[in-house]
């Protein structure tokens, strides 16, 4: 029999190497080359089940691979509309965010529905996960729990119990006896993950797996197993915010562009059925420095307050500029934009922008709501109740188009908003009650939004 030899795998990009280096190779990133001892021969020459003979496309029966409800509508929304047999999910967040809240209250909707769940704690015990259920009210008969990290075990009891819901929590935990390596080393993860995709694509099962997250806000372990997975949810909110957006970073069976909004509770996450007006509940009017917009997440219209001060600068060093829920480098040249196209002076003042509720857009639309709210902050005027805004902002200061305008306004209405300031080439009649205003640049935006 061979002898194994150790490689190095870098945590970041997954790339090999023979020796380690200080700087991956592949990625250029510093520290993240782990080492690896590779299965014996023994493993390759192992028993393959029989191979199955290729099927003609035109003959592949759909039915097959009908949807499934979990039973939680904000959950069932990102995914595309349910699970899909033999899915493989990870959902991955910062710690103590709600990932194991969601995924059990998911097993619990998912039993109640007429389904079995297997739950697999690697990170806490049977009673640990008795008190959150016991917390959350949910305890059907129909999910069974198992404290387990031995991957062999885990796939032994999947075959006795035949569950139709498979969670892993987590898959930094889990490990596999035929991997000589602990725990949440890189080996380990993507054997792991390797062997709980085959379990899911060979019985048809959807399963969960939660996954940690590193410090700057990425998947722990390599990059391999985002590409492994089929979806990648991603559990997001402020620390002191009650409001968490589920997010879905790659979805092989659905769109990308989804979101989900979730409040913390004594009895769990629920699901926000009007994103919209829990997002404006707290919002002043007549106050100088914010703004409405009309953004699109996936196909769910959601009207989002921007706030934005602007202040003068301390007389030494360079003025700040700190955003948060919006991206930086975006409203900087926004600011430029400002400065430049609309003669607003911000050179020697601090510029803060916020988007409440622990929401995070990167949607240009959202682009004419920043510098309406800078602009309002800056002269001290306050914008008008009545109006939103909804536009991308070009670097000669023109408002340019966006799509599903229809929609934002049918939103903005629906909430009592009787007019949108849109880009020109959207229509300028009334559309059920509000005014679709055109305005073909920031200068004229101003106008029609400030008062005062």
């Amino acid at each position: 029999m061979a002898k194994s030899r150790a490689k190095f795998i870098c945590e970041r990009c997954g790339a090999e190497s023979a020796q380690w280096h200080g700087k991956c190779p592949s990625c250029g990133e510093w520290n993240t080359l782990a080492s690896f001892t590779p299965p014996t021969a023994l493993l390759a020459a192992a028993p393959r089940a029989p191979s199955q003979p290729p099927v003609p496309l035109a003959e592949v029966d759909l039915a097959a691979v009908e949807r499934r409800q979990t039973g939680v509508a904000e959950l069932d929304r990102v995914l595309g509309g349910g699970l899909v047999p033999g899915a493989l999910m990870l959902v991955a967040g910062d710690p103590g965010i709600g990932k194991s809240t969601l995924l059990l209250q998911a097993a619990s909707a998912f039993a109640q529905g007429g389904g079995s769940c297997l739950y697999v704690s690697g990170e806490e015990s049977l009673g640990q996960v008795a008190m959150r259920s016991q917390r959350l009210a949910a305890r059907p008969e129909n999910v069974l729990l198992l404290a387990e990290t031995d991957l062999s075990v885990i796939e032994e009891q999947v075959q006795r119990t035949s569950p139709d819901l498979l969670i892993v929590d987590s898959i930094q935990a889990m490990y596999s006896p035929d991997t000589q390596s602990l725990p949440g080393t890189v080996s380990q993860v993507r054997s792991c993950a390797a062997r709980l995709l085959r379990i899911a694509k060979d019985l048809r099962l959807p399963t969960f797996l939660v996954g940690h997250v590193t410090k700057d806000g990425s998947v722990a372990g390599p990059r391999l197993l985002e590409h492994m997975v089929d979806t990648v949810l991603s559990l997001e909110g402020e620390c002191h915010s009650g409001y968490r957006v589920l997010r879905s970073l790659k979805n092989r069976f659905g769109s990308t562009d989804e979101l989900g909004l979730f409040q913390m509770t004594e009895a769990g996450l629920e699901g926000v059925p009007d994103p919209s007006a829990a997002l404006l509940a707290e919002r002043r009017n007549g106050t100088p420095g914010s703004s409405v917009v009309a953004a699109i997440e996936g196909t769910r219209p959601l009207l989002l307050e921007v706030q934005a001060l602007v202040a003068r600068a301390a007389p030494y060093g360079s003025p700040r500029r700190s955003v948060t829920g919006v991206d930086l480098p975006r409203t900087c040249l926004i600011l430029a934009v400002l400065e430049k196209q609309a003669g607003i002076s911000l050179a020697g003042e601090d510029v803060f922008v916020n988007i409440p509720g622990g929401i995070r857009t990167a949607e240009p639309a959202v682009d004419l709501g920043i510098a309406l709210a800078v602009a309002s902050s800056a002269k001290d005027a306050p914008i008008r109740p009545d109006t939103a805004c909804v536009g991308e902002v070009g670097l000669t200061g023109e408002v340019r188009s966006v799509p599903m305008v229809d929609r934002r306004l049918a939103e903005l209405r629906r909430h009592g908003f009787r007019r949108c300031l849109v880009p020109p080439r959207a229509m300028s009649a009334r559309h059920g009650g509000i005014e679709a205003v055109p305005v073909e640049d920031l200068r004229r935006a101003f106008v029609e939004a400030l008062s005062g």
